[in-house]
């Protein structure tokens, strides 16, 4: 309850500054999307992020995209001519409208009466939600228990065992004992995966420095 306190004591202090990443555009209870303000500035695969005004959902980010603003209009080649990515964003400045980044993320627990809890919420986040990266400490908090690993292991999403090895390392560097921490979490991988030990070698495998 200490560590938890804290935290949201430094969530508070953090949000004076805009550590927004953008709004949440689809929701259910077990995941949701969000559109970035900036092109390309999605958090990386793995991050843990959170949106909602006082009672909050977090989610673990499993997969970025970045398309047309219009399903029906595909990008096509502008850079005959031009010396780069870079440039050819510099002499097409409507790209930022006509392009856009989105995530997707995992659901994997909620902030409820100040209590955090690593299960799903009662319901999805609200449409429109402003949705940040989490700070150091949160991350910390958050990751202090794998209960919510049940939740990752059981998403249907492709690419979950890259997820879930990379939050636990990024997890990882916001404890004392890095090494330690990875290890503890490998034990616990290996109850929950027991009989599927292919799976619980790959997943392993990604959590190697």
């Amino acid at each position: 309850m200490g560590l938890w306190h804290d935290t949201l004591v430094a969530i508070a202090t953090e949000e004076r500054t805009d550590n927004r990443l953008g709004e949440v555009v689809e929701a259910s209870t077990t995941g949701f999307i969000v559109q970035c303000y900036e092109l390309y500035e999605a958090p990386p695969l793995g991050s843990l992020v959170r949106t909602g005004a006082g009672d909050s959902i977090y989610g673990i980010v499993h997969s970025v995209s970045t398309r047309s603003m219009d399903p029906a209009r595909h990008p096509i080649p502008r850079g005959r001519g031009e010396d780069g990515e870079d440039s050819v964003h510099r002499s097409n400045p409507q790209l930022t409208k006509l392009l856009h980044t989105e995530f997707h993320a995992t659901v994997v627990g909620h902030n409820s009466s100040d209590l955090l809890r690593r299960f799903l919420p009662p319901a999805p986040p609200r449409i429109y939600s402003q949705v940040h990266v989490c700070i150091d400490e949160e991350i910390r908090a958050f990751s202090s228990s794998l209960e919510f690993l049940p939740l990752l292991l059981a998403s249907m999403t492709s690419g979950t065992d890259d997820v879930i090895a990379s939050f636990l390392r990024q997890a990882s560097a916001s404890h004392s004992d890095p090494e330690d921490y990875l290890v503890n979490a490998g034990k616990e991988l290996a109850n929950l995966l027991l009989g599927q030990l292919p799976r619980l070698n790959s997943v392993l495998r990604r959590l190697s420095p």
